[in-house]
C-alpha cells in the first residue's frame, strides 16, 4: 500500500476517535492528534518528493499504488502524486490543522460539527492522490455532502438557503461531471479510468472531445467560482461557519482549477485548444466582475467571498493560456489564495465572535482593541493586494506574465482586463483596512473586548507564516509546480 492512502487513513481513524469520545477534551485531542498527523505528512512527502526529483526520478507520478476494485468498469483504486498534487496536500493539512484550531471554541454539538468537517477533509486528501477519474469523482462527492451540514446546521445569517443553494449547484456541476467523465472512458475505448493512461493513449476523436469538454469544464468550473455559475460561492461563505470557510475557499475551490486541468485539458487537448476563448471570456468576467462586487460590499465575509471570485477566477484564466510560466502561476495562486483566505476568514470569524457584526458601517477602531487580531488582518490584505514579499505577489507575477506571453491580440487585450484587477482589489482591501481598523472606536462597548486567545494566535501565526515564506522564498514552489506543469503542458500544446 502506498503511503499516500495514509492522507485517507489518518481521517477515517480520526473519524473513529470523534466517535467513541466521550467530552470536549477527548474531541479536541482527536483533531489535534490527526490534524498534526496530516500536517507532518503532508511535509514529509513535499521533502521526499523533492529528494526524488533531484536524484533524477522522472517518472509522471511517484508513489503510486493501483489494485482494481470494480472490473466491469476497469475502476481501481489508483493513487500518485506530482508536483500538483504534493502542494495541494500540503495546504489542505494546512488549512485542516489551523481550521482545528479556529473552531477551538465552537457549540454546541462540538463532536458532530468535527465529525462532518473531518468527512469534507478526507474527501478532499482522497481527491488529490487520486489518478482513477472514478475514484477522484467518488471522493469529489464526498467533500461535497457535508458541506449541506455544516452550514445548514452550524452556520448564520441566510444558512438554510445558503446550504441548499450551494448544494444543488455543485451537484448541478456533478452531474455535468459524471456524464463528461463517462464520455471519455466509452469513447477511449472502455479500457481505464486512469487519467495518465488515458493521456498516454488518447483515442478520443476531436469531434466528440469538443462535446464532452465543456460538460468537465463546467462541472469542476462551477466549484472554481467560473461565471456566471459563481453565485452559489458568496452565500455560502457568508453562511458557513468559521472553519468551513476556511477549508470552502481554501482548499475545497480548488478541486474546481485541479479538475479542470487534470482531466478536462489533460484528456481532452485538442477540444482544450478550439473552445478555450469561450471560457476565456468566461474567466476574464469573473476576475474583473469579483473584484468590482467586492468594492460595494459592507459585509466583511462577502467582500472576501467576491474576492475570492475574482482571484480563483485568475487560476481559470491563467489556465486557459497555456503556456508553462502562466500555469504554474495558476497552481502558485491555488496555494497562495487558499493560504490568504483561509487567514482572512479566521480574522473575520474571530472579530465577529467579539463584536457580533460582520458590518464594516458598525466597526471602528479595532486596532486599539485587538491588535493581534488587527495587525493580522492587514498582514492578510497586503497579501490580498499583492505587495512584494508576500505570495500574492508570486502568484500574480507569474499568471500575467506567462498570460501576455501568449502573442495576439485577444489573447493580451485579456490579460490587460484582467490586469485591473490589481487596482480594484487595492481599492477595497486599503478602504475596509482604513474603516474598521484605524478609524475612531464605533461603539463604546468595544472598549472592553479582548484580543485573540491562544489557540487563535496559533492559527494565525501558522497562515502568517506560509503566506510570507511562500512570498520570500517561492522558488522551491516554483520548481515543484514547473516540473509538473511542463508534461501536461505537452500533452495539451502537441
Amino acid at each position: 500500500m502506498s503511503v499516500l492512502s495514509l492522507f485517507v487513513v489518518i481521517p477515517a481513524l480520526m473519524l473513529l476517535g470523534l466517535w467513541v469520545a466521550r467530552n470536549l477534551n477527548q474531541v479536541r485531542g482527536v483533531m489535534v492528534a490527526g490534524s498534526s498527523c496530516l500536517l507532518a505528512l503532508s511535509v514529509w512527502l513535499t521533502v521526499a518528493f523533492i529528494q526524488a526529483r533531484h536524484s533524477g526520478n522522472t517518472d509522471p507520478m511517484l508513489f503510486t499504488y493501483s489494485v482494481e476494485w470494480f472490473k466491469p468498469l476497469n475502476i481501481a483504486y489508483a493513487v500518485g502524486v506530482d508536483g500538483i498534487s504534493v502542494v495541494m496536500l500540503l495546504l489542505s493539512s494546512i488549512i485542516v490543522f489551523t481550521g482545528t484550531f479556529a473552531s477551538w471554541q465552537l457549540k454546541p454539538l462540538t463532536k458532530e460539527y468535527f465529525l462532518w468537517f473531518t468527512l469534507l477533509s478526507t474527501g478532499v486528501f482522497g481527491f488529490f492522490i487520486c489518478v482513477d477519474m472514478f475514484t477522484m469523482f467518488m471522493f469529489y462527492e464526498v467533500a461535497l455532502i457535508p458541506m449541506y451540514l455544516l452550514i445548514g446546521v452550524w452556520g448564520s445569517g441566510k444558512k438554510e438557503y445558503a446550504a441548499m443553494k450551494l448544494t444543488l449547484m455543485l451537484m448541478g456541476g456533478s452531474a455535468l461531471l459524471i456524464l463528461g467523465i463517462l464520455g471519455i472512458y466509452f469513447f477511449n475505448g472502455a479500457t481505464t479510468m486512469n487519467v495518465m493512461e488515458i493521456a498516454a493513449n488518447n483515442h478520443i476523436p476531436h469531434d466528440v472531445q469538443n462535446i464532452f469538454f465543456p460538460f468537465i469544464f463546467i462541472g469542476f468550473g462551477v466549484l472554481g467560482a467560473l461565471f456566471p455559475f459563481h453565485t452559489w460561492s458568496p452565500d455560502g461563505h457568508a453562511s458557513a461557519p468559521t472553519a468551513v470557510s476556511m477549508l470552502h475557499a481554501g482548499v475545497l475551490m480548488k478541486l474546481g482549477g485541479y479538475g479542470c486541468f487534470r482531466v478536462a485539458m489533460f484528456l481532452l487537448p485538442s477540444a482544450a485548444q478550439e473552445l478555450s476563448w469561450v471560457f476565456l471570456i468566461l474567466t476574464t468576467i469573473s476576475v474583473v466582475y469579483g473584484a468590482f462586487s467586492a468594492c460595494v460590499q459592507t459585509d466583511l465575509k462577502y467582500i472576501n467571498a467576491y474576492s475570492s471570485v475574482s482571484h480563483c477566477g485568475l487560476v481559470l484564466f491563467a489556465l486557459l493560456m497555456m503556456t508553462k510560466t502562466a500555469c504554474t502561476g495558476a497552481i502558485i495562486q491555488m496555494l497562495s489564495h487558499g493560504l490568504m483566505t483561509a487567514l482572512f476568514f479566521a480574522l473575520i470569524g474571530m472579530i465577529y465572535g467579539r463584536t457580533h457584526t460582520r458590518d464594516i458601517r458598525k466597526l471602528g477602531g479595532l486596532m486599539k482593541i485587538m491588535p493581534f487580531l488587527s495587525v493580522g488582518y492587514v498582514i492578510a490584505g497586503l497579501a490580498n493586494l499583492g505587495l512584494p514579499g508576500f505570495s500574492g505577489f508570486v502568484a500574480e507575477m507569474n499568471i500575467f506574465v506567462g498570460s501576455f506571453e501568449v502573442n495576439d491580440t485577444f489573447h493580451r487585450t485579456a490579460t490587460i482586463i484582467a490586469c485591473t484587477s490589481i487596482v480594484i482589489t487595492a481599492v477595497y482591501i486599503l478602504r475596509v483596512v482604513g474603516k474598521i481598523l484605524y478609524q475612531k472606536v464605533a461603539d463604546p462597548h468595544y472598549l472592553e473586548l479582548t484580543d485573540a486567545t491562544w489557540d487563535e494566535r496559533v492559527a494565525v501565526c501558522c497562515l502568517i507564516f506560509c503566506v510570507a515564506g511562500l512570498g520570500i522564498a517561492p522558488l522551491w514552489v516554483s520548481n515543484v509546480i514547473g516540473d509538473a506543469v511542463g508534461p501536461i503542458l505537452n500533452v495539451i500544446n502537441f
